[in-house]
């Protein structure tokens, strides 16, 4: 994607009868990740039988919905820097930035202590929401996400899948093409 717009090749994937960010998005499917799948699924198991319980099936309904929040907002945030290559030369520098912003979505926010806990679980779960990404699927599995906080972060996902999409749009907007 980003080499369409700074190569100004966009404009054959603009010219077919379909949304754009379908397009984009779709262009590289990889069906060989369903093995990540798989391998999560033995690293479930093999958790849940150390715990010595299973989730419900309500915990279960409700873990899978946050799953899908949670590839809802990697996919917005995926628009988001494919939507800042409109503006900026290079993003290539803007991935790794992200990509060290992941890395701290690998633990749960239950980690963060101290001072710093009240504003570096706000930043990650409304500002930058790795949080809900990782924490909040394993908190509806087990049984400790309260409906409250459910609702919160499910609204907040939304709203920011929201907020990706009319990025995507006005950058695209901002679009001049190879012909321009």
């Amino acid at each position: 994607m980003v080499e369409h717009v700074r190569k100004g090749t966009l404009d054959f994937v603009l010219l077919k009868p379909a949304d754009a960010q379908f397009l984009v998005s779709t262009a590289k499917i990889e069906p060989w990740r369903i093995v990540d799948v798989g391998g999560a699924l033995v690293v479930f198991g093999y958790a849940f039988a150390k715990l010595g319980r299973w989730p419900s099936l309500g915990q279960v309904a409700t873990g899978l919905v946050f799953l899908g929040l949670a590839v809802v907002i990697l996919y917005s945030i995926w628009i988001l820097v494919v939507s800042a290559a409109f503006w900026v030369v290079k993003v290539d520098n803007l991935s790794y930035l992200f990509g060290s912003l992941f890395d701290v979505g690998r633990w749960p926010i239950d980690v963060l202590r101290g001072v710093w806990r009240g504003t570096l679980v706000l930043v990650f779960t409304v500002v930058f929401p790795v949080a809900l990404m990782t924490t909040y699927p394993a908190l509806a599995l087990l049984g400790r996400l309260d409906l409250r906080t459910a609702t919160l972060a499910l609204a907040g996902g939304v709203a920011f899948a929201i907020v990706a999409r009319r990025v995507w749009r006005r950058a695209l907007a901002m679009y001049t093409s190879a012909s321009s």
